[in-house]
């Protein structure tokens, strides 16, 4: 005679329970108490979907499916009185016939819920929340209110990418993903007037479909947004600052908003290298690497119109905001020439270096950045050379000029006049700027230019005769090699200093012989000074 209700599973969490006035999706068995069954949502493949409290539930249902719970199950029996009555359902439900019910509720909410956020992860940094009009990518697993899994963008592969506030979306996917932070975790509901209401979507989501959203935010933009600069080191001297035009050279770590890498110049043992403001890369970085030290370190932060847009490259997906953490190594003009910096003189500094020179001098080698390429005071011995003979890069021949014993300078040589572009393998980067902390510690002057050898007094007229001992009227080059080192070893002739003995002596030779059979005679001998006359009474 009386309603029976017995909960025959109960689920631990029961966040909310049905009230009068509360809409309610569940599916049942309907049968007799002899177990003869006369209804079942189970076979027409759908809920029942009603309002609770309203009437329009036979009055025991409607008493029994208050206090339930999503995913609660009900055995119900409900006497005629509370059923059909006497009446019954012709063709259905006989005259005070007594009613069993086997319940499962599947939805629950009421006309006046909002959008429901409950957020279990919140990162402790959060500078910028999701506002109207911004550009999300974000993951979801999408349910329904009983844990039903109907979609999801981790079984893609792919993040949801979208405006907010803008009506790419169902209204309460716009209100829930308000005020999220990247990186931020929360579980949306939303009842279904505000998602696909009445009809669902035709697919997946039934009408009256309450849902469920459990959401990572992994990005945020808005199109309105330029590059932000977070400066993490800048030196205390930085006497100059990137430009258009300028070349730089840096290391970088790139990583999505959420902390993602994508590259690092730094796997693979190498800078970046590049023109500024020329285009040669993303419109973002061409902007963020403009007025930067060497030395520096700063973060670029490259909204997706400034990066890859939404297309995206390789690993970088689209319309991702990409961060740049970078450390400027270098950075020179193509116009740049030597830069000298003359840091002790001596105060008797009467003889300056000179092309032809012969120079001793010790030396530190270092990149822009400080970093130590080579030392001469490490190997214990100086370094030699013939000033302005190509012994040296470009930039050292033009750094050592006018230069006297002494003298301590520093040297600071652009790549076009260093090593270049493909730098030394092992020692030297390319497109390395060279630093070279100089100490001149010997200069033996040269000969002037164009000689290897000069007489330090008057030229003995039978020359010839002195050189050909055997005076058989031939010069060989032992004759040759014989007479020049008595002469240098007298004091009579100077060899240009730094050279090879040998080298200095066979080249000689070889301009003497002009015909080229290994033998100089009297008509092919000539000083260098008779050369000239004899060319120039020719012209």
């Amino acid at each position: 005679a009386e309603l029976g209700v017995e909960r025959r599973f109960v689920p631990e969490s029961c966040p909310r329970a049905v009230r009068p006035g509360d809409f309610v999706r569940y599916h049942y068995l309907g049968a007799f108490p002899d177990g003869t069954r006369f209804d079942s949502s189970y076979d027409r493949g759908s809920t029942f979907n009603v309002f609770v409290g309203k009437g329009q539930l036979i009055a025991g249902m409607d008493k029994a499916l208050v206090g339930m719970c999503v995913n609660e199950r009900r055995f119900v029996r409900i006497p005629p009185k509370l059923a059909y009555g006497s009446e019954g359902v012709p063709g259905v439900i006989p005259p005070n016939a007594v009613l069993h019910f086997d319940v499962l509720l599947i939805d629950l909410w009421n006309s006046e819920d909002q959008v429901q956020v409950q957020t279990y992860f919140k990162p402790e940094k959060c500078p910028r929340t999701v506002q109207v009009s911004d550009f999300v990518r974000y993951h979801y697993n999408g349910t329904f209110l009983d844990g039903t899994l109907f979609d999801s963008s981790h079984n893609r592969m792919r993040t949801y990418d979208t405006y907010v506030g803008i009506g790419w979306l169902i209204p309460g996917m716009d209100q829930g993903l308000l005020g999220m932070c990247v990186g931020e975790k929360r579980i949306i509901t939303i009842p279904p007037f505000l998602a696909y209401g009445e009809e669902g979507d035709g697919k997946e989501i039934p009408g009256q479909a309450s849902l469920v959203f459990d959401v990572v935010l992994l990005d945020l933009h808005n199109p309105k947004d330029g590059i932000v600069i977070e400066n993490q080191l800048v030196p205390e001297s930085c006497e100059r600052r990137s430009q258009t035009g300028d070349f730089l050279r840096y290391h970088y770590n790139g990583t999505l908003l959420d902390g993602t890498l994508f590259d690092s110049s730094y796997s693979r043992n190498h800078t970046y290298d590049t023109y500024v403001g020329k285009g040669y890369v993303i419109a973002g970085m061409d902007e963020g690497l403009l007025g930067v030290c060497t030395g520096e370190k700063r973060r670029i932060i490259i909204p997706p119109h400034l990066g890859y847009g939404e297309e995206g490259r390789g690993n970088i997906p689209g319309s991702a905001v990409l961060v740049f953490d970078i450390h400027v190594v270098d950075f020179h003009n193509p116009s740049d020439s030597v830069s000298i910096t003359v840091n002790y003189k001596p105060s008797n500094c009467t003889v300056l270096s000179k092309k032809g020179d012969y120079l001793k001098y010790h030396y530190n080698a270092s990149l822009l950045d400080g970093t130590l390429l080579d030392s001469t005071h490490s190997l214990g011995k100086t370094y030699n050379i013939v000033l302005g003979s190509g012994q040296v890069v470009v930039g050292m021949d033009m750094g050592l000029q006018d230069m006297c014993v002494g003298e301590r300078r520093t040297i600071v040589i652009p790549p076009h006049l260093g090593y270049g572009e493909d730098g030394v393998e092992g020692e030297v980067p390319g497109s390395a700027v060279l630093v070279f902390d100089i100490e001149l510690l010997e200069l033996v002057s040269g000969l002037p230019e164009g000689y290897m050898f000069v007489w330090n007094g008057e030229v003995s007229p039978n020359l010839f005769e002195e050189i050909d001992q055997n005076r058989d009227g031939e010069v060989l080059l032992e004759e040759f090699s014989e007479y020049i080192k008595a002469q240098v070893d007298s004091g009579k002739g100077k060899l240009a200093p730094g050279f090879d003995f040998e080298m200095i002596v066979k080249n000689m030779f070889t301009n003497q012989d002009r015909d080229g059979n290994g033998k100089v005679t009297a008509e092919e001998f000539k000083l260098k000074d008779q050369e000239a006359k004899e060319e120039h009474d020719e012209l």
